[in-house]
């Protein structure tokens, strides 16, 4: 099943600002919540769908993956569609819905009484770009990147403690991770903002990371590039990403390829087109002209009579084929060059060449007028 576009289910554009999504999500989940409608799979359905979107487009750093990568930016951050879903992304959505409805995400999805809600989350995923030339473009390369990107703190490894302490219960929950609100008749379930759904806090973190885990490295990354490679591709280079929470995976690294316009050779898909000029001479009697390609040059037989624009193809020099070892076709467009600067010598033989095959070149001779008179008549 395709993934529905997140700005198409909030009906927002995308320039719309944060206040213009919250608005959005609030009128659409108000519209399709479960206590609006018990029992109605589709409006249930709908009500996932738009909390997806929300949670997605209201955060900056995931709203930037989005819209540069779409849905396979997000793959393996809790988004990966209804199969599967993750309730998690509900937590917190209370303030935005108020407390119109006695309903608690936990029941919705089968977690009632489960304690606490936090969930060690996965690295961020990160984005590049990377320029190539055609040649490189075509036939494979392997380029070294610089990330600065958040690691893994090796002092706590990752556990935000100072080594040797351990964490305190929550005060705030109880250990529970989340605080129940009673307001008349409605009770309502939230993540406790003082330890943030893990029951649990630090009272002596990391000198190193400052509590957060995770420490900023500069590394120097190579990736290999396959042959084949379009401009506007993106390639997911798995794991190389920023440091997730301790327990949880990396993030991945996205690269979005840049092709560079080649001087010579046009690309489309899988073949090349380029352009060769030869000779009148050449063309009227025929020839065999070096054609280059992107590796080393190529014998084209030009046939007597060639006509200028008439394209001939040299099977298998174009670009290899993504991860097949077929390659595309080269086409090349021949061009007639009319001679220049002619000396007496030459003119005189191209008029008797005219003469030979019954053409005048005197817009004065009476056959000439009657050919012009011919062609509008």
């Amino acid at each position: 099943m395709t993934k529905r576009d997140y700005y198409e289910i909030l009906d927002v554009n995308l320039n719309a600002t944060g206040d213009e999504i919250k608005k959005a999500y609030r009128k659409i989940a108000l519209k399709y919540h479960p206590d609006r409608n018990p029992g109605n799979k589709e409006s249930e359905e709908k009500f996932k769908e738009a909390a997806e979107a929300y949670s997605v487009l209201i955060d900056p750093e995931k709203r930037l993956i989005y819209d540069r990568f779409g849905h396979d930016g997000l793959r393996g951050e809790g988004f990966s569609g209804f199969t599967g879903f993750n309730s998690t992304i509900f937590e917190g959505f209370e303030d935005i819905l108020g407390s119109f409805f006695n309903f608690g995400f936990g029941d919705f999805f089968g977690t009632t009484q489960r304690q606490r809600s936090y969930y060690p989350r996965k690295g961020r995923n990160l984005a590049l770009e990377v320029s190539l030339t055609l040649e490189e473009a075509v036939v494979g390369v392997e380029k070294e990147i610089r990330l600065n990107r958040n690691e893994t703190c090796s002092t706590c490894n990752g556990s935000k403690l100072r080594p040797g302490t351990k964490k305190a219960i929550c005060s705030n929950c109880n250990g529970n991770g989340q605080v129940r609100y009673q307001q008349g008749f409605f009770s309502i379930s939230r993540t406790c903002s003082h330890c943030g759904g893990v029951g649990e806090v630090i009272l002596t973190p990391c000198v190193d990371c400052k509590g957060t885990g995770k420490v900023k490295k500069k590394r120097v990354v190579n990736i290999k590039i396959p042959a084949g490679v379009e401009d506007g591709m993106k390639l997911r280079i798995q794991g190389e990403g920023e440091a997730g929470d301790q327990g949880a995976q990396k993030g991945d690294l996205y690269v979005l390829i840049n092709v560079k316009e080649h001087e010579f050779f046009k690309r489309k898909e899988e073949n090349l087109y380029c352009q060769m000029s030869i000779s009148f001479p050449e063309a009227a009697l025929g020839t065999k002209i070096d054609v280059p390609t992107l590796k080393g040059t190529e014998i084209l037989k030009i046939p007597e009579g060639t006509q200028t624009g008439e394209v001939f193809k040299i099977k298998g020099k174009g670009a290899t084929i993504l991860n097949s070892n077929k390659k595309g076709d080269l086409f090349v467009q021949i061009q007639v060059k009319t001679p220049e600067n002619l000396n007496k010598a030459q003119k005189e033989i191209l008029q008797k060449f005219a003469e030979s095959m019954g053409e005048s070149l005197d817009c004065t001779d009476k056959n000439y007028k009657n050919k012009i008179k011919n062609i509008f008549h």
